[in-house]
């Protein structure tokens, strides 16, 4: 069906596409909410080929929201290790306490809004595929789609309102209200997979004739974004104390912060400035040891924040409370087990 340049286009050639078309996932099919919730909160900030087997793993230890509510801390920090964004998996297992001492799951995407780490997008995806809400939710694939269907040239984060509102005018159609979350899941597919950040396939497109963009020939043009602040650095330095079995001494962060109740070598706090052998002594877990620096730095990238990291090494003849080096590997988040390799 032809839409005419400005105006919405069809929700259902966009369903018909996804029927012919859609990707098939491992959280798509019946819609639990359960399922449905960790996967948003998966695929944060990490790719789709990543979480796949992730998800399926993560689902065989916590099948439920009750086994994953009662699961201590340290079972669901060791599951999450390597998938990034700590703070999610915190979120989440408050989350799953919160639901079950409720009673059950909320029944609509504002009781969802309520729970820890719940934002608007992920409550209006669960509204949307979980409890058949007429909700758009807007994540970077819909932005990008939306900002060229309409050629909106505000760059983005400022644009978000506006391509908001555009979002939520699919809603009037009946197509879309009837099925909600195949038309979010479609949106979610179209962006990733024809209307993809560079050069988009617009030939193929099933919304081809009613986009802006495309009939300007500008589509990869668009979204505009603002220019990024410049990335802050952080410095530290970590002690390695292992012994005659290949065990090492792990201990768990602060509860705060980056990397916050997860898994990590010993070390000094992260801060602004490079630290010398000597202020980071101070921080080690037996000082009276030979410490040795080792060659080499680990970097890692936070969200706003570069970290370069310095590893000093000591043995001692065993430690009881060590963990196997192999075990620490699949242990420790992606940051830590960048250490690993300086040792």
């Amino acid at each position: 069906m032809k839409s005419p340049l400005g105006q919405h286009p069809s929700s259902a050639d966009l369903l018909a596409w996804y029927d012919r078309s859609g990707r098939r996932l491992a959280w798509r099919g019946p819609t639990d909410p359960y399922r449905i919730w960790v996967s948003e909160v998966m695929l944060q900030q990490t790719t789709v080929a990543a979480v796949g087997p992730r998800y399926a793993r993560f689902l065989a230890r916590f099948p439920d929201v009750a086994a994953l509510a009662a699961a201590d801390w340290s079972e669901l920090a060791e599951e999450w290790a390597g998938l990034g964004y700590y703070a999610r998996a915190r979120n989440l297992h408050a989350a799953a306490r919160a639901i079950v001492a409720a009673g059950g799951f909320p029944p609509d995407s504002a009781g969802w809004r309520a729970l820890p780490g719940i934002g608007p997008y992920t409550a209006s995806a669960i509204g949307a595929i979980a409890l058949n809400e007429p909700l758009v939710p807007l994540d970077g694939n819909v932005e990008r789609v939306v900002s060229r269907l309409f050629a909106i040239e505000t760059p983005l984060p400022q644009a978000k309102p506006e391509l908001g509102r555009l979002a939520d005018g699919f809603t009037a159609q009946p197509e879309m209200r009837d099925r909600p979350g195949d038309f979010a899941q479609a949106l979610f597919d179209l962006g990733a997979t024809i209307c993809t950040p560079r050069s988009p396939a617009c030939a193929i497109c099933p919304w081809r004739e009613g986009c802006r963009a495309a009939a300007r020939g500008m589509a990869a043009e668009l979204p505009r974004k603002s220019p990024k602040a410049a990335r802050k650095p952080l410095h530290g330095v970590h002690f390695a104390l292992v012994d005659a079995m290949g065990r090492i001494l792990l201990e768990r962060r602060p509860e705060s912060g980056l990397l916050g109740g997860m898994l990590g070598l010993p070390g000094t706090p992260w801060r602004d400035s490079p630290w010398t052998d000597a202020e980071a002594l101070a921080h080690a877990p037996r000082p009276e040891l030979p410490w040795q620096a080792r060659p080499g730095e680990a970097q890692h990238g936070f969200t706003h924040r570069d970290l370069t990291m310095r590893v000093m090494r000591a043995e001692v003849p065993a430690l009881p409370d060590g963990t196997p080096l192999d075990q620490a590997a699949r242990s420790l988040p992606s940051a830590m087990r960048k250490l690993l390799p300086l040792l």
